[in-house]
């Protein structure tokens, strides 16, 4: 595991833009002017809720470096369960990591997944790239198109693996943009397409946080019988607003969560 927490992320960030090149677009067209460079929100990481990979064994990565679990979050429909973790630095980003419940998914998915996290070597989860190491089993489109027709979220983790699902742009950090709005009408205009789905801004000043995000890209993905474009990783903007204290709220709001996960969908598409 990594005894140096920047340069976890600093790995992280790489491989997250070789999932993700408009990201790497949009940090540098937000980071214009921006002295200091952006400061990362949080990330978020993807999982099943097995015991050899489970929400737990990725937050151990975490908190070998001083992270702490904090809120815990449902997601229902999605059949997800979440936990973020936050680092006695303010400045170090938050951890969102989710899994999915495979008992309340069909038999099939469960014995799909199953046999694709039999192909994971039990030492790899400890391995310092663990996080950024990707898909660690052979998949064919066949498997990956039946798990998506069932969960995008299974879909995803089968195709892409171990690695950051989004980072996240500190809005209250930019020092060239006071709103959430203003950053979206500034993507739009570049060319880049936002996640609609529950609005364009999800949460509210009243829930304490205001928060977007790009549609996920497309990547050509290699599988064992073939390539499939299919949507990769997104990155999210997050405006927290000061609690009673006078101190920003560190938390999530799962209502639009709920939305942010539908990033990684592909057009149209609404599970």
């Amino acid at each position: 595991m990594h005894t140096d927490v920047n340069q976890l992320f600093a790995a992280m960030w790489q491989d997250y833009i070789q999932m993700t090149p408009s990201a790497a677009k949009v940090h540098q067209l937000l980071g214009q002017g921006q002295s200091g460079g952006i400061i990362n929100d949080h990330i978020a990481l993807r999982t099943f809720d097995l015991p050899q990979v489970n929400l737990s064994v990725l937050a151990a990565h975490f908190e070998a470096l001083g992270y702490v679990a904090c809120g815990e979050y449902h997601f229902k429909a999605k059949k997800l369960y979440a936990r973020h973790f936050e680092h006695p630095d303010p400045t170090q980003p938050k951890v969102f990591i989710s899994e999915l419940l495979l008992a309340q998914c069909s038999d099939k998915l469960q014995q799909t997944v199953a046999n694709l996290l039999e192909q994971l070597p039990p030492e790899a989860v400890k391995a310092d790239n663990f996080l950024y190491s990707g898909r660690h089993w052979q998949l064919d489109t066949g498997t990956y198109e039946t798990l998506l027709a069932e969960s995008e979220y299974a879909a995803w983790v089968a195709a892409f693996g171990y690695r950051a699902n989004h980072f996240t742009v500190s809005v209250n950090h930019l020092q060239a943009f006071d709103s959430l709005a203003e950053i979206n009408q500034t993507l739009k205009q570049h060319g880049f397409v936002l996640n609609t789905a529950g609005g364009e801004i999800k949460g509210s000043a009243e829930v304490l946080l205001e928060q977007s995000s790009t549609m996920a890209d497309k990547l050509l993905v290699t599988f064992s019988d073939g390539q499939l474009m299919i949507p990769s990783c997104f990155y999210e903007f997050a405006l927290r607003y000061p609690m009673a204290d006078g101190t920003l709220y560190p938390g999530f709001v799962a209502a639009s969560a709920d939305k942010i996960f539908e990033s990684t969908h592909a057009a149209g598409r609404q599970d």
